[in-house]
């Protein structure tokens, strides 16, 4: 089981924390880093939560903002905090981004996805075939790694807090027999199984529906359940993806969703068409190449 405590999301509310507190201050991030001798990228860094901070360096900077006592105690903790590392740490080395440990600790997750199964719901089959399909230029070991972390991803969805998951799945998705007819029907089976889980809604956006207000790609929306933890978009590309954080990019993102989500079959519906689909896929019926 993951520990839903991400050190991820500890420094991205330490940094949202410092910058709050900075500009009450009215203090200029260049006065900091001249105080701090250090550079004020370092200090932009520290406050958007892409790089750490000692909490040495966390209490010289509130005495600077005039923040002292429990409050200063506090945010020295989530210092402390956000130096843990988390579980996803020995395969840091074959993860892209920074989205697992945004993951770990999201209390709900809304995404829609063009070609392949969300990583919560992937079979191991699945995944490894995925995984080396889309990246032949990466060893066997790699491969099973980054398949262990997918598969240790997956507890969120079994714990007591489990996470939300809301996914829209382009029928691309359920058409196209990754890993073969044996494999994909398995993994046809786990999502219509998946459905039933209290946490996980699932639905299919057919081709019928045409063009969609989704075809610009796949992305995520991660919500926090700590209110100083504001919302992520994470659109996803070849080298992992961005991070969108702008009230505008959000509001996008979830008028997005709300368009895909309407234009999609119904919950009930998309899971009766998941079952179908493994006792009758598509690729077996639809002839090869076009003659």
């Amino acid at each position: 089981m993951t520990e839903r405590r991400s050190p991820t999301v500890r420094r991205r509310r330490l940094g949202f924390e410092l910058r709050r507190r900075r500009e009450a201050a009215g203090v200029t991030i260049d006065y900091v880093a001249e105080r701090l001798e250090c550079s004020a990228s370092k200090i932009s860094r520290i406050e958007t939560g892409h790089t750490g901070v000692t909490p040495r360096d966390v209490r010289d900077m509130l005495e600077l903002y005039g923040v002292t006592g429990a409050e200063c105690d506090e945010l020295v903790q989530i210092a402390r905090d956000a130096r843990l590392k988390g579980w996803w740490h020995p395969y840091s080395m074959v993860l892209t981004s920074a989205y697992v440990g945004l993951e770990t600790e999201a209390q709900a997750i809304r995404e829609y996805v063009q070609q392949v199964v969300p990583g919560l719901l992937q079979t191991e089959e699945y995944a490894r075939a995925m995984i080396r399909a889309a990246r032949p230029d990466i060893s066997i070991d790699e491969v099973e790694r980054r398949v262990r972390v997918r598969m240790q991803r997956q507890s969120l969805l079994q714990q007591e807090d489990a996470v939300t998951l809301w996914a829209v799945l382009d029928e691309a998705v359920v058409s196209r027999p990754v890993g073969g007819d044996a494999v994909m029907r398995r993994q046809l089976a786990r999502l219509a199984e998946a459905a039933e889980l209290p946490s996980v809604t699932l639905q299919i956006l057919p081709f019928e529906a045409g063009a969609h207000a989704g075809m610009d790609g796949t992305f995520a929306i991660l919500n926090f359940a700590q209110q100083a933890d504001t919302d992520v978009v994470f659109a996803e590309n070849a080298t992992g993806g961005l991070f969108l954080e702008k009230t505008e990019e959000l509001q996008k993102y979830r008028f997005i969703f709300d368009h895909i989500r309407a234009a999609a079959l119904r919950p009930e519906e998309s899971v009766s068409l998941i079952a179908r689909l493994a006792k009758e896929p598509l690729w077996k019926s639809r002839p090869r190449g076009i003659g």
